[in-house]
Parts: C-alpha cells; sequence; structure tokens
C-alpha cells in the first residue's frame, strides 16, 4: 500500500497488525462479481456455462455485458454433468463449492478449455497455474468490500478505486448491538455492490486483509468442520467424502426438512444462510440441485466459533432430528 497519505503526528489510528495479504498477488476488485465482469471483458467471451446451482447475483455481470448464458447440471459428487462441449468462444465456469472441491477443480482444469474457477466459497485453496480464479474475502472476513481475481490475460483494465469507510456502519454497529441489530446494515450494503459497478478494492478493505491471521483462521475452520462432520456425518446425506479439507467456508449438512432445521437453529441465535432459493426455479423438482437449494443447512465453521458454539450446533441439530424423529 502506499505511503501518499502517511503523516508524522495528529490524531491515532487504528491499531491493526501488519501482515501479508493471503492473496497478495491477485488482482484487487470490489467485489466476486465484478471479477467475473473483469475476465468476461478482458477474454471477450460471448457465451458463458454456469452450473446450475449458483448464486443469481452471478448473473449479474453476465447480463450486464450481453453474454449468453447456459446451465450445466452437477451430480451428487459436485462434479459437472456435461451434455454439449463448449464452443470456441466459450467460458465454462465452475464453483468450488463449500471449499470442498479440489479434486473436481482439478480434474476440470484438466479436461475443459476457457476455465474459470469461482473460489468464493474456497478463500484458501491456490488458484491451479494460468486459470482464471476469483475469491470473495467478504464471505470469510468482515470486511464491507472485495474480491481478489487470479488472471493471465493480457489486456488489463483501469479502475477507480472505491472508498469504503462510510460502508462500515454494519461491522461497527455488529460490534456494538450485535448481528440482528446489524443485519439490515448488512442488506443495504449488498445491495450497494449491486449497483455500484466495477471498481478497485478500497484502500482500508485491503489495509484490514493485511491485518488477518490467515493461519489461525485456516487451522480454527479444519478443527471446527472436523468436529461437526465427526458426530454429524450419520445423519448427513451427502455423498461428498470431505477429504480435500483447506479452511472450508461451512459444514454443508443435507437432510430432510433442511428448511425446517433453518428456521429451527435461527430460533436458537444460530445463523444459517441459504444457497441458493432462486435455483429451484430453473431445475427439476427433487432433482440434486433442488434438494440442496432448499434443503442443505450450511453450518458456521468460521474462525469465530469456539467449542463451545460447536456443541450447541451439534446438540441443536441433534435435537431437532430427534423432534422430528429423523433418527
Amino acid at each position: 500500500m502506499s505511503d501518499h497519505f502517511k503523516k508524522i503526528g495528529g490524531f491515532f489510528s487504528l491499531e491493526l497488525p501488519k501482515r501479508t495479504e493471503y492473496h497478495s498477488r491477485a488482482l484487487r476488485l470490489n467485489s466476486a462479481r465484478y471479477c467475473l465482469e473483469y475476465i468476461l471483458r478482458v477474454r471477450n467471451y460471448k457465451k458463458i456455462y454456469l452450473p446450475a446451482y449458483i448464486c443469481d447475483s452471478v448473473l449479474q455481470p453476465v447480463k450486464r455485458l450481453n453474454v449468453n448464458y447456459h446451465f450445466y447440471r452437477i451430480g451428487e459428487d459436485f462434479a459437472p454433468v456435461l451434455g454439449r462441449e463448449p464452443e470456441e468462444d466459450a467460458c465454462f465456469l465452475y464453483v468450488n463449492y463449500f471449499g470442498l472441491n479440489g479434486q473436481n477443480v482439478r480434474k476440470i482444469c484438466c479436461t475443459q478449455k476457457n476455465v474459470i474457477i469461482d473460489n468464493t466459497q474456497a478463500f484458501f485453496d491456490r488458484p491451479p497455474a494460468h486459470i482464471d480464479t476469483l475469491y470473495s474475502p467478504r464471505k470469510f472476513f468482515g470486511v464491507p468490500d472485495g474480491g481478489y481475481l487470479y488472471t493471465d490475460a493480457e489486456s488489463r483494465l483501469n479502475l477507480k478505486q472505491d472508498p469504503s469507510y462510510y460502508r462500515f456502519d454494519a461491522l461497527l454497529k455488529q460490534i456494538d448491538l450485535g448481528t440482528a441489530a446489524a443485519a439490515p446494515l448488512f442488506k443495504e450494503n449488498e445491495a450497494y455492490l449491486d449497483r455500484c459497478g466495477m471498481q478497485a478494492m478500497s484502500r482500508l478493505t485491503q489495509r484490514l486483509l493485511m491485518s488477518i491471521d490467515y493461519q489461525q483462521a485456516l487451522t480454527k475452520r479444519n478443527e471446527n468442520f472436523r468436529f461437526l462432520n465427526g458426530l454429524l456425518r450419520p445423519c448427513n446425506r451427502l455423498k461428498a467424502a470431505f477429504n480435500d479439507l483447506d479452511g472450508p467456508m461451512c459444514y454443508p449438512l443435507l437432510i430432510e426438512r433442511g428448511e425446517q432445521l433453518k428456521e429451527f437453529l435461527i430460533e436458537r441465535n444460530i445463523y444459517v444462510n441459504d444457497y441458493w432459493e432462486e435455483v429451484m426455479a430453473r431445475v427439476p423438482t427433487g432433482s440434486f440441485e433442488y434438494r440442496l437449494a432448499r434443503d442443505l443447512v450450511p453450518l458456521p465453521v468460521d474462525q469465530h466459533c469456539n467449542m463451545a458454539n460447536m456443541h450447541a450446533i451439534v446438540e441443536a441439530v441433534l435435537d431437532f432430528l430427534r423432534f422430528t424423529r429423523d433418527i
């Protein structure tokens, strides 16, 4: 970072440790969706193949650039099920789901052309060589914006740097008043990122990402994941082996009545996300992707969760399963 604004004396700044960014060699943008837009622009792709199980926000840059798109299906091992060979001017995007599909990533990079790896759920997975790869630090750390992009495309775009100091309200309010009180501000920030356009990562976000103990975060996520998997694996209907463990985003638990379990957990102050309700409108009812969108429960394993939190999650899940007679 530049010392352009550095002064001697005056009021004190935040006391942030100075470490190395985990993705210090990547291009820095304001969001992962704009990383995808960057690639579509510099590569000049005319069509993109996307998994049907994906967030609608990915479609924003695709539609904005009038790029044709085609949804492909995934099997229960999360590997692509392809009915056609992509065209020469098309690209193929694969999501490293939950940060647990490194084996699929490696295979796809060897068998497909014009690959884009979406590592937004796999912050700690290193990018494959010579493969366009994008990341979302916001899914792993408390920052208001940010996306990382690895590409060897020769063309480069000149981007304006987006300041983010005025969008820290949600993160600050969360500390003062809790997650529930700050939730509306988080939604406002998401809406801003939808409309702000492609820009460079803010100076403040980059500085925060230089202050994180990444090894501690990675280790804690692995420990929490292994604990949940050790106790909940018999209940989990996912067939994935969960061998590729490298700081996963969450513990993906697929059960019957997963929709109800999410509500049950939220009532007990265990917050879980939806991935992704909109998928149900574009896949057949009862398909693997439909079941994921409806019943997959992404249990938190992040670095802020201690072992008491993990015990509370397991106890709540097992209570729900006993109540619904699923075990």
